[in-house]
């Protein structure tokens, strides 16, 4: 069993029973359909050892762990052009878990307002900060799970080391430092708690119907103290896109940290953070690992990935070649990671003389309805 042990085996095996909704319902299906015939395939033939093989195609959904490798790939050569010669700052922005309850039942709501809160902070300090005065830009991806595979809401963030102002210049951070940590989780947290009400009083929090709760719970957040976490990243830039690129595709639990199955429970491997980092292992019944990966299913349409500032999809290519100007760097191109479907071929596995080529296409398996009366 370990050998196959893998989150589609575990989704295949204690999936049914588990209520689930239409979204969450079609992303299982694409899930435990990958790489199996229903999603259709190659199949290949070796040009020197003639011996075929059966290639089936993966889901290429978001959650799965058995696609996001080559979309981690692709996603680091596309942001290899938007690097730029300066210092890079690491930032996590995190959520009380107080703010669990209403994740579960608005999601969509607490993650936009986690990017608006995480973003506004960030672009105060850099405007009223007096050696810098400008724009920042930002790269910020959500999580929304600790290792254990609880819920734990967190937004990466990855600041380059500058603004640019309004008047058209660069002016840089200093080498190792961005902002103080501690005045970053007030701004942060009086943004969150402030979209927070904002929200409600638009509607947004509706499932929430206990009478006066949203008030005792954001008067409460006011009194605690919130995480933020910044450090000051490596200057390499190939370093710095594979540092991000770690997490802008990752998944809740990856089929690596999956160590084996008895009767119904599943061992897995974690890093305890509030332990000096020690790895750890957990054992869960199967149907509370499904449970807590169910969690962790983005709605519909929602963008993990987000650009801000100088970095944002409107303007980037203009302000950036502005930036590279007044850092004197040559302006790079876009890369191009995909290659005609025509010069698709691989290295034989059983004679490592020739080469793979796909000889047909194998359509994918649809059900048949048996009629019935």
């Amino acid at each position: 069993m370990t050998a196959t042990l893998s989150v589609q085996s575990i989704l295949q095996r204690f999936l049914p029973g588990q209520s689930l909704d239409s979204h969450r319902r079609k992303v299982c299906a694409r899930l435990t359909a990958c790489r199996t015939a229903r999603m259709g395939g190659m199949e290949m033939r070796c040009d020197h050892c003639e011996a075929r093989s059966i290639c089936y195609y993966g889901c290429r959904d978001r959650h799965c762990p058995q696609c996001q490798g080559r979309a981690t790939e692709q996603w680091s050569a596309r942001q290899r052009s938007l690097l730029l010669p300066v210092p890079y700052f690491h930032l996590v922005f995190t959520l009380p878990h107080t703010l669990n309850g209403w994740v579960q039942i608005h999601p969509e709501v607490i993650y936009r307002c986690l990017f608006a809160a995480a973003w506004d902070t960030l672009s105060q300090f850099g405007r009223n900060t007096r050696h810098l005065g400008g724009e920042l830009g930002m790269t910020a991806v959500l999580h929304t799970w600790g290792q254990n595979l609880s819920r734990h809401v967190h937004v990466h963030c990855l600041v380059p080391g500058g603004v640019l102002t309004d008047t058209g210049d660069w002016h840089k951070t200093k080498n190792d430092y961005l902002f103080p940590v501690r005045a970053l989780s007030r701004r942060f947290r009086g943004r969150m708690v402030s979209l927070l009400r904002t929200s409600e009083n638009a509607g947004g929090l509706h499932r929430v119907t206990r009478s006066g709760e949203v008030d005792d719970v954001l008067n409460g957040l006011m009194l605690q103290e919130w995480v933020v976490y910044t450090r000051h990243c490596l200057n390499q830039a190939d370093s710095v896109v594979d540092y991000l690129a770690r997490y802008t595709h990752r998944i809740a639990i990856s089929n690596g940290r999956l160590l084996s199955m008895d009767g119904d429970r599943i061992l897995f491997r974690y890093k305890d953070y509030r332990d000096d980092s020690r790895i750890k292992t957990q054992w869960l019944e199967g149907q509370e690992f499904v449970r807590r990966f169910l969690m962790h299913i983005l709605p519909k349409g929602f963008m993990r990935i987000r650009h801000f500032g100088y970095l944002s999809n409107r303007t980037r290519r203009r302000k950036l070649a502005v930036i590279r100007h007044c850092l004197s760097q040559p302006t790079r191109s876009d890369a191009t990671t995909q290659s005609p479907a025509s010069q698709r071929c691989w290295p034989c596995p059983r004679c490592d003389d020739g080469l793979v080529r796909m000889v047909r296409q194998i359509p994918r398996f649809r059900a048949v309805a048996v009629p019935t009366g």
